[in-house]
Parts: C-alpha cells; sequence; structure tokens
C-alpha cells in the first residue's frame, strides 16, 4: 500500500479528491477535532480556544469542518467552539460542524466527573451516556444550545463501539445494539427533517463500524486508531474502498496512533514498556521508521498524515492540537506531498505493504 503523489487517489481508483469530496459531502481534507477546546489534559483560556480556531478558519478551505462531541469536557468544547466562532464573527456558512452524539452534559457533583476521570481538567460539569431515540435528539437539541449560532449538520453516535463493549451476554449486546438502531432512526428523522445534512459514525474498532453500515444506511464513517502507516490491514483497505464505492466518504482520525508514531510513550493510548518483550516488535519497527525519516529528511508526524490522507478510498483526515502556533504546520502536512522514493523505501524495508 503506497501513497501517492499530487491530488488523486492512487491504485486502481483514480478519482480527484477534490471532485470526490464534493459530490459527498463538500469536506475539505482536513476536519479538526475540538477535544483541546474541552480542555483534555490541560485548560486552555478561552482566549487561546479562541486564537486555535482563528488559525483553523485562516488555513483550512471553506466550510471549514470542525468535529466535536457532547462528550469533550461534558460540551465544553462544542461551547468553546462557537464562543470562538461568534469571536471571530463567522458567518455559519462558512462553517461545518460534526457533533459526535450520545453524552449529555449534566451537574458536576464531586471533584471529578464520572464519565473520564483525570482526563479532562478543570470542566464544571458532568456527563452521562444517552443512547437511544429520545436520548440522542435531547444530545442533538443540547450540542445545538452550546454551539449557538452554528447548529451541527454532521451527526454521528458516538463511540458505538464502547457501548458495545459493555455488554455482559449476547441477549444484552442484542439489546445495545437495538439503543443503536434506534439512536440512528433520531438522526435519519433529523435529516428527513431538513435539521441536518449527513449521518455518520465515530469508533476506533472499525469492524464495529463495519457491523453498523451493514445495517444502517450512513454518509459518512470516521475510523480512529486503525489505519496507520503501521496498521493498514488489508481486510480494512478493502472495507473502505467498498465504502468508496457506496459513496460513503471515511474520515481518518488519529493517524498517530496515539502520539507512538511521532516519538510518544503510549500506543492507541496504552503505554508502551520497553521490558515487556510483547512490545519489542512494535518499538523496532518506530525504530526502523525514524531511520528511515532521517535518511529521506521527511518529518515523521508528516509521514503519517500523508500516508493516512493517501489510502484509497479516505476523504479527509481529522487533525487537532492545543496550541495556535501548530495550526499551520498540521495543514502543510495535508497539502504537501512526500517524494515517492521515501514510499519505495519503506515498502523495501517491510515497514509498509
Amino acid at each position: 500500500m503506497l501513497p501517492a503523489t499530487g491530488n488523486t487517489i492512487f491504485g486502481a481508483l483514480s478519482i480527484p479528491v477534490q471532485r470526490k469530496l464534493t459530490i459527498i459531502m463538500h469536506l475539505s481534507k482536513v476536519v479538526f477535532g475540538t477535544s483541546g477546546l474541552g480542555n483534555l489534559y490541560q485548560a486552555p483560556t478561552q482566549e487561546e480556544k479562541n486564537a486555535i480556531v482563528g488559525e483553523c478558519l485562516a488555513h483550512m478551505d471553506k466550510p471549514a469542518v470542525f468535529d466535536s462531541a457532547g462528550k469533550y469536557g461534558a460540551g465544553l468544547a462544542l461551547e468553546a467552539l462557537g464562543a470562538a466562532l461568534r469571536h471571530w464573527q463567522v458567518p455559519p456558512e462558512q462553517v461545518l460542524i460534526s457533533n459526535k452524539l450520545g453524552w449529555y452534559r449534566i451537574p458536576l457533583r464531586g471533584a471529578e466527573p464520572t464519565f473520564e476521570p483525570g482526563v479532562w481538567k478543570n470542566i464544571q460539569h458532568d456527563a452521562e451516556q444517552r443512547i437511544s431515540y429520545e436520548g440522542i435528539l435531547q444530545c442533538f437539541e443540547q450540542g445545538n444550545q452550546l454551539l449557538g449560532n452554528y447548529p451541527a449538520q454532521l451527526v454521528s453516535v458516538h463511540d458505538p463501539d464502547e457501548y458495545l463493549a459493555t455488554a455482559g451476554t449476547p441477549k444484552e449486546r442484542e439489546k445495545k445494539l437495538q439503543d443503536i438502531r434506534d439512536a440512528y432512526r433520531a438522526l435519519h428523522d433529523l435529516k428527513a427533517a431538513g435539521k441536518v445534512k449527513a449521518i455518520g459514525v465515530g469508533a476506533k474498532n472499525w469492524k464495529i463500524i463495519r457491523e453498523i453500515t451493514g445495517i444502517i444506511p450512513l454518509d459518512w464513517v470516521m475510523i480512529a486508531n486503525s489505519l496507520t502507516l503501521h496498521a493498514h490491514p488489508q481486510e480494512l483497505a478493502d472495507y473502505i474502498q467498498s465504502l468508496q464505492a457506496r459513496g460513503v466518504a471515511v474520515i481518518n482520525s488519529a493517524v498517530f496512533n496515539g502520539g507512538f508514531l511521532t516519538g510518544g510513550d503510549y500506543y492507541n493510548y496504552k503505554l508502551v514498556d520497553g521490558s515487556d518483550p510483547a512490545h519489542h516488535e512494535l518499538l523496532r519497527w518506530r525504530t526502523a521508521f525514524f531511520a528511515a525519516c532521517t535518511m529521506h529528511q521527511v518529518d515523521p508526524a508528516h509521514a503519517c498524515v500523508q500516508f493516512g490522507l493517501n489510502v484509497p478510498g479516505v476523504t479527509a483526515v481529522a487533525m487537532s492540537t492545543s496550541k495556535a502556533a501548530k495550526v499551520k504546520g498540521n495543514m502543510d502536512m495535508v497539502k504537501n506531498n512526500i517524494s515517492p522514493d521515501f514510499w519505495e523505501y519503506l515498502k523495501s524495508k517491510q515497514l509498509i505493504r
């Protein structure tokens, strides 16, 4: 699997990227993730959040696409995004907001939120999961209230894979799957009423995404941690091309495997221990990848972004940052292609297919 140069999808299919995006949902190549606006790991000021959003607006194609969720800081990300857009006096038609639904803001009764303690810093609310027909509509309405003048136009059910994973028996799983069906029935009703433009799904377990797209018609999917320079199984690649054939947009998220591919200590948010033999191959792969990047003068992050964007069938990559100064660099990594010699070298070293 080798990324192509230029603006076409490589391999047997050669559909120009911008034409494909226009046909599907007018998506740019970059979707900006807003977990940082919800105080993930740190608590930026609203002024700092305004600066981040301002840089995104300056460098993203129009309409600028932002991905958020009621789970991000118990709705704080939605609130901060709406405030930043108002600060910059952005016309609503110049932005497209995705709201992943399923978590509803409730009062904070203790020192920490109950849904993800230790992750969200200095937030003033808690959140509870509501995956059902009525629950999803409640999350949609609350999300739009938090956004203010910028209602979400792309909607999905948030982490249905994690919701299904809590089932203890096959019977309980079927009940939870019915909850998800009911949630999507609500989203389809919103689309039929003209309140949203497109319906999708966002999950880390791509096989659950495949299960859902097998029973529910969707316009787009967001796959996290699964389609990266390090991990790109053929079965997943085939599935993504099947989505492309059906006109379903694919947003590739978390292309750094939780930061590990750019030097972090966590692979998909799990600590990598060098003393554990089970992790030796993973560390060996990264060492070889970094050596290849040094040899070809390629930034590892740039390589990850370009690979993640140019897998056949991928529409856009989702990227986020908590620093306004990094936004332009992120956009440049999307726009600037890498020499084919680099990809050929990685293939020769069996670092990619």
